[in-house]
Parts: C-alpha cells; sequence; structure tokens
C-alpha cells in the first residue's frame, strides 16, 4: 500500500495525491449488507439547517458494519477486504463457519484467508475483538466500546490505535490517540491491533472539486457575508466584523469550552487530550 503521485498536467494533479488501494481484494460489496443512504443536506425534519456547507457529493451506498463483535466461539475467515466509502478504515468481509456473513473494521495487517475469532477464550491476535480484562497490557487495540454491549465508539480512524497501559479492579486504562487518558470498565470490548489504511493522512486532496465530489460546499466567511445573513456580515471596505467572532446565531465562537459539562464520561477521563502544540513539544 502507498501514496500514488500522478504527472502535474494541471494545477489541482500537481497538488494532490491518492492512495494506490493496493490492499483491496475487490470492488463489489456484499449485497445483504448494503443499504441506501438518503441524503439531507445538513437539514433536519423541519427543513432547517443545522450542518452548514453540507450538500452533493457522490451517491454513496451504505455497508452495514458490525461494531459489536459479539459473535462468540465461532471462528470466521477473512474473505475480502474493501474500500468503504462511508470510512477513511479499509472493511473485511468475514465469512463464519455457521455461514453468516458480516463486514468489520480491517485491522491492519489482516490478510484474505485469516482466521478471526471474538469471545473471551480467544487467543489475543490482531483482528480478534475480546473484553479488555483478557486483553494484555501493552497491547494496541481499536473499536473500543464505551458501555459494554453497545458497539465500538472509539478509535476507529484510518491507522488509529490505542494502548493499555493499566488495570485496576473493574476498570482499564487505556490511552487513545490524542493523547486522552481515560477509564474503561473491563468488560467493554475492544478488537486487537490497529484500523488499517494508515497512509490515509499522507493523501492531499489538491482542488476543490474534489471535496465537492465528498459532499462538502463550500466554506463562506461570516465577514464576508451581508448583515441580513450574518452578525458579523456588512460594513463599508473590508471591514473585520466589528465584534468578537460568532456563530450565524450570535453565539459566541472563542473562548468558551463545547463540551457538554454534564456528560457522564467526563468523571472517567485521567488526563485531556494533548493539542497539537504539546505533542510537538513531547516529540
Amino acid at each position: 500500500m502507498g501514496i500514488r503521485v500522478y504527472k502535474p498536467t494541471s494545477p489541482g494533479r500537481r497538488n494532490s495525491s491518492v492512495n494506490d488501494y493496493s490492499e483491496l481484494t475487490t470492488t463489489t460489496p456484499e449485497k445483504s449488507l448494503c443499504k441506501r443512504i438518503k441524503k439531507n443536506g445538513g437539514r433536519n425534519h423541519h427543513g432547517v439547517t443545522t450542518t452548514r456547507f453540507v450538500g452533493g457529493g457522490a451517491r454513496r451506498i451504505y455497508r452495514i458494519i458490525d461494531f459489536k463483535r459479539d459473535k462468540d466461539g465461532i471462528p470466521a475467515k477473512v474473505a475480502t477486504i474493501e474500500y468503504d466509502p462511508n470510512r477513511d478504515c479499509f472493511i473485511s468481509l468475514l465469512h463464519y463457519a455457521d455461514g453468516e456473513k458480516r463486514y468489520i473494521l480491517s485491522p491492519h495487517g489482516v490478510n484474505v484467508g485469516d482466521r478471526i475469532e471474538s469471545g473471551l477464550s480467544c487467543e489475543p491476535k490482531i483482528g480478534n475483538a475480546m473484553p479488555l480484562v483478557a486483553i494484555p497490557a501493552g497491547m494496541e487495540i481499536h473499536n473500543i466500546e464505551m458501555t459494554a454491549g453497545q458497539g465500538g465508539k472509539l478509535v476507529r480512524g484510518a491507522g488509529n490505535a490505542a494502548r493499555i497501559v493499566a488495570k485496576e479492579g473493574n476498570w482499564v486504562t487505556i490511552i487513545l490517540p490524542s493523547g486522552e487518558m481515560r477509564t474503561v470498565r473491563k468488560e467493554c470490548r475492544a478488537t486487537i491491533g490497529r484500523a488499517s489504511n494508515p497512509e490515509h493522512q499522507n493523501v492531499r486532496i489538491g482542488k476543490a472539486g474534489r471535496k465537492r465530489h465528498m459532499g462538502r460546499r463550500p466554506h463562506v466567511r461570516g465577514k464576508a457575508m451581508n448583515p441580513v445573513a450574518h452578525p458579523m456580515g456588512g460594513g463599508e471596505g473590508r471591514a473585520n466584523g466589528g465584534r468578537h467572532p460568532c456563530s450565524p446565531t450570535g453565539l459566541l465562537a472563542k473562548g468558551g469550552k463545547t463540551r457538554n459539562p454534564r456528560n457522564p464520561s467526563n468523571k472517567r477521563i485521567i488526563r485531556r487530550r494533548k493539542s497539537k502544540r504539546q505533542k510537538l513539544l513531547s516529540i
């Protein structure tokens, strides 16, 4: 797997790069695990825009992913490794011994024909899903549950992995890719290994049109708008807003915390995530 750079036949080509997708084994998804996505253009059921600059883009078919990995005691064989337009990580199609088929997030290093299991008694190797209490400390994990039986919520992006650093009582301490350290119940499951497609972070988009294909519309600055459209719009000449930065509804954008203080998972955070500046200083 690697990054492909084309000859600079245009400014967009000069500044863009693509994944060569050499790991993928098929281009046809499993039809029984696909369903249609209806686009809403960032609008809610009242037709009001709740997410700006969303719309258009290529049509996508959703692949139903097994985030729970709760099929214990039944071995599965990796049939294919596929591209998923709904996420930056690759997915793998598993054929279970009882005939069932499921998609999972493909771990980095898993190949077609490999045997994968889940459960408390399986071997702790790449691709297997186990409760955190059974995974040895120091191992890389991804697709981690925050509540047992709920399905993986943490560390699902391409090339990401968390690490188990300690176990005490009913709680397991993990370090997330952001640098955040938090505790999770020992019954919660995780998949061993690192999520696939680690080269995703090195791909350059290159041109605005490629973003439009992804469903991203142009992001317009508030101070470039008319005053009827944004509180920071209008003014003579190139006015710089005339007030503190805010949203179209007037909500101040700088200085305030955006995380819900009543989030029940807050009390499980031992160390907050590191900023980009802190990460650079620690290297």
